[in-house]
């Protein structure tokens, strides 16, 4: 008998505080912070942040379950972002730490990184509630 989905609730609490704890690595406040759940969960963190290349737009960071985490600089409200690298890997859900090294290192011009995704497979939402199973249980500024 094959596992059945998660509900959406689950997945998002799991999400929301996964995505406060990369807030609280990268120094931004939670209220920098949205995750959605729709046919694709999504998270977005606003950087205090300007781009050298582009230092009237802000930067952000978002989250895909089928991207994982890239950082970009906003542009016009009806275009899409353009995004800067992309945190490598197959990991969906890397550590906080791991994701504000990512921001700090392509801040810093030190991103090794692709600037378009590499393939992810998109992970079940099952496999992806399991991920975030570490935050279900706690408050994100709780210790383990």
């Amino acid at each position: 008998m094959e596992p059945l989905e998660p509900d959406t609730r689950t997945l998002e609490r799991g999400l929301a505080r996964y995505v406060r704890a990369v807030a609280s690595a990268v120094g931004v406040p939670a209220e920098s912070t949205t995750v959605e759940i729709s046919d694709t969960a999504t998270a977005y963190l606003g950087l205090p942040l300007r781009w050298r290349d582009r230092p009237d737009h802000d930067v952000m960071l978002v989250w895909s379950e089928r991207r994982g985490w890239s950082l970009a600089v906003e542009t016009e409200p009806t275009q899409s972002p353009d995004v800067i690298a992309h945190q490598g890997g197959e990991n969906l859900v890397p550590a906080p730490a791991a994701v504000a090294r990512f921001v700090a290192d392509t801040a810093a011009g030190r991103h090794p990184g692709p600037a378009a995704p590499a393939a992810v497979k998109t992970a079940s939402r099952t496999s992806l509630t399991e991920q975030l199973r570490p935050y279900l249980g706690r408050e994100p500024d709780s210790p383990a």
